[in-house]
């Protein structure tokens, strides 16, 4: 979610990778030099040897210079990976803005035409960028609604994915013997009778966001003194919930790393997080020019959902894979796209 919500952290998606990543990183330091002062416009170019398989047939994209972007996290760069490896495939001449910090600077890059395209959430969008206080509890709805409302903002929302990544707490096995909350409401409880029970390791941009935890604390009827409550990057939290450091951990409903670490996850029983499907979202301008984006990443975004996003995670955030290498597997194996 988070971004959506929030993400991994960036040292979790620079392991692993060998001779392709340093390449990558190599083509990304010599352009960044090249274009310094330039804020979002610079950039790597997307270099894979790809041709069509299920998707891109006819290249439908010849021509097109299109700028993928993504924020952060290791599901995003899988993400935006995924993207621009589609328009590569058919036919585009794609640059790499993936891995942009916060969930504010790849929005507006799109906004703003920085960037061409990247996916979204729609509970980020509903919540953060369109100000909204109260999600849409139908999936669809709050996909349309998001969808509505950014047309005055020259974003175009292409079929959503039954990908929710969401927000939620978990802990460790220990203390859910100790403890036994399986929902918010319980934890509420808990830290009521026992404050110094409830103790919350969290990214600060969920201690922040009216999506994250002011939000969460309001719905339930929770009052976590700020002593209680410390931030520090995804990937710590998920190891220092683990430990037992803290009772409970933010983390993402799509995060390989849950199982990984045998954690349990809490209910949110009143449903207060919002539905974070994720979509593809286009530049308007750009996808005036260039329709057939939607044909490209149609049957890709149609594979995505919660399963196939943990598998993916977890090779980066548990295996120590390189996203961009985990997507372009993930492609070929799905027979999206063929090596060259």
């Amino acid at each position: 979610m988070a971004g959506l919500p929030g993400g991994a952290a960036a040292a979790a998606a620079g392991s692993g990778g060998g001779p392709v990543r340093r390449v990558r990183l190599l083509l990304a330091g010599v352009l960044l030099a090249a274009a310094s002062g330039c804020g979002l416009t610079s950039g790597s170019p997307m270099v894979d040897d790809v041709e069509p398989g299920s998707i891109g047939k006819g290249k439908p994209l010849e021509g097109a210079e299109l700028t993928v972007t993504s924020k952060q996290f290791t599901e995003q760069l899988i993400l935006g990976a995924i993207m621009g490896i589609a328009f590569q495939a058919a036919g585009a001449q794609v640059v790499d803005r993936t891995g942009i910090q916060g969930s504010v600077g790849s929005r507006e890059a799109v906004v703003n035409g920085d960037a061409d395209a990247g996916f979204e959430y729609t509970g980020t969008a509903w919540i953060t960028y369109q100000g909204n206080s109260t999600p849409i509890p139908d999936a669809r709805e709050q996909w349309k609604a998001v969808r509505d409302a950014d047309v005055r903002n020259g974003v175009v929302w292409l079929e959503p994915s039954e990908l929710n990544n969401t927000y939620a707490l978990a802990m460790n096995r220990a203390n859910h013997e100790k403890y036994r909350t399986r929902t918010l409401s319980e934890v509420a409880e808990l830290a009521k009778s026992d404050p110094g029970a409830v103790t919350l390791c969290v990214e600060g941009e969920f201690a922040n966001r009216a999506d994250g935890l002011p939000g969460m604390e309001k719905a339930y009827g929770m009052d976590i003194p700020a002593r209680d409550v410390t931030q520090m990057d995804t990937g710590i939290i998920y190891t220092q919930t683990a430990k037992g450091a803290c009772t409970y951990g933010e983390v993402f409903t799509t995060d390989g790393r849950i199982k990984s670490m045998n954690l349990v996850v809490m209910e949110d029983d009143k449903k207060f997080f919002p539905n974070y499907n994720a979509a593809p979202t286009v530049n308007s301008d750009t996808f005036e020019e260039w329709p057939a984006i939607a044909e490209v990443l149609a049957p890709v975004t149609a594979r995505l959902d919660n399963t196939v996003a943990r598998d993916l995670n977890a090779k980066v955030d548990v295996d120590g894979e390189d996203p961009h290498q985990v997507a372009l597997d993930w492609m070929v194996a799905e027979g999206f796209v063929k090596e060259g």
